[in-house]
């Protein structure tokens, strides 16, 4: 019997793949001794919605949430957990509002990152709301939609200022593209952004806790083929600034399960979204890379209740804004933005814990890929995802991928 027991909640949507493979993987963990010299076992709960007194205290020690970030009811028990409890949170439920890219943009253009030019219009058509026709009428000023884009500069991108998955994101090449588009956005709130043209590489980063995976993204491919293995696709400066900006994001704003994307030309490494509250980390999307996410997302998590790392809520931006405003060259501006990501992460202390208490967190995940169990779940989601005349096809697509994770880590 282990002398401490930690839960982690798990708040989920639609998702089964990966919480059954993290749900897997910590029962074969099971018991480890932590740095206090105690034995410590970690379980699981499924987090259900239910009306909750403010002063209940809650059962888990951490709580990962894939939810919150469009169902407000237990976005609301995360930030009662939060203040009342220290309940651990991978993100931040009080800076949700960040996560809509509007305050992103804005925060990492003021600490120098490449981000491209970038426009908020209004709506295009009225707000359910009894006092807009007053207000509109009184403040809203009218402007040239045409002469606003020729300011960004065609190509443009219409986003929405609170997207995801790509919904409602358009290409807009010239002044009738536009219009159809911005006709098209009806109530939802749009940025105008340049394009990046011409550029060699997308890449998206997986950031959990201090660990980044950096990936050759494609996004004109279907989801099942959007991510390319390809470890030699950036140079080592360029892959190392992808991921100081992936984890300076997510330091800056108390994330700790996030994705960036950013385009890379030539040397230069421009950042278009990285703010989202559920990152993909399917394994039908992820597939070569899935068992690398159940890792780090074990070792984190297990790391933060072991060792009782505390929630910081407060963001401390003005040490952040301090480099971001002064005259340093940028390559030390990022050097400096490392260093504090660094720093909230505890890097230090969670490699010295990972090497003395998790080093056979490798193993255990090799031992669960190549098992039944993991097939069994594979084929499962599969089956769940696509049409009965795609199942063999696609068992054969993420099975060879399998396999060639298995060959590249035997």
């Amino acid at each position: 019997m282990a002398d401490v027991e930690h839960t982690i909640g798990l708040l989920l949507g639609t998702e089964d793949d990966w919480p059954r493979a993290y749900e897997a993987l910590l029962r074969r963990l099971g018991v480890i001794t932590g740095p206090d010299g105690r034995t410590h076992r970690t379980v699981t709960e499924r987090v259900t919605i239910e009306p909750f007194n403010l002063r209940d205290k809650p059962r888990h020690d951490l709580v990962i949430d894939r939810l919150a970030y469009w169902y407000y009811h237990p976005r609301e028990w995360l930030k009662k957990i939060a203040l009342m409890d220290d309940v651990y949170l991978l993100n931040s439920p009080f800076t949700f509002q960040s996560m809509e890219k509007h305050a992103a943009y804005c925060a990492m253009m003021r600490l120098g990152l490449k981000v491209p030019e970038t426009v908020l219009v209004p709506y295009k058509n009225p707000l359910d709301n009894s006092r807009y026709a007053y207000t509109s009428e009184r403040y809203n000023k009218s402007f040239d939609l045409d002469a606003t884009a020729e300011q960004v500069g065609y190509p443009l991108f219409m986003k929405p200022y609170d997207g995801g998955a790509w919904v409602g994101v358009t290409r807009i090449r010239n002044s009738d593209e536009l219009h159809a588009a911005y006709d098209a956005s009806g109530e939802r709130l749009m940025h105008l952004q340049a394009s990046v043209e011409d550029y060699e590489v997308f890449a998206r980063s997986l950031t959990i806790g201090p660990e980044t995976m950096v990936m050759k993204f494609r996004p004109e491919q279907p989801m099942h083929a959007r991510y390319e293995v390809d470890h030699g696709f950036l140079t080592a400066d360029v892959g190392q600034e992808v991921v100081t900006i992936s984890r300076l994001v997510n330091a800056f704003f108390r994330w700790e399960f996030n994705s960036c994307e950013s385009l890379v030309r030539g040397t230069d490494v421009h950042p278009i979204d990285y703010a989202n509250a559920c990152p993909d980390v399917a394994v039908t999307s992820l597939h070569y890379y899935f068992p690398w996410a159940m890792s780090a997302l074990l070792r984190w998590t297990v790391f933060c209740v072991v060792t009782d790392r505390r929630p910081r809520l407060d963001t401390d931006t003005a040490r952040y804004f301090a480099i971001g405003d002064s005259a340093m060259p940028y390559a030390d501006k990022l050097v400096e933005y490392r260093r504090l990501a660094d720093e909230y992460f505890d890097v230090e202390r969670y490699e010295e814990f990972c090497a003395k208490h998790l080093a056979h967190i490798d193993g255990i995940v090799y031992d669960w890929v190549t098992s039944e169990e993991f097939r069994s779940l594979l084929r499962e989601t599969v089956r769940a995802t696509y049409p009965v005349h795609e199942h063999e096809k696609f068992l054969g697509h993420f099975g060879g991928l399998i396999d060639a994770w298995i060959r590249d880590h035997s």
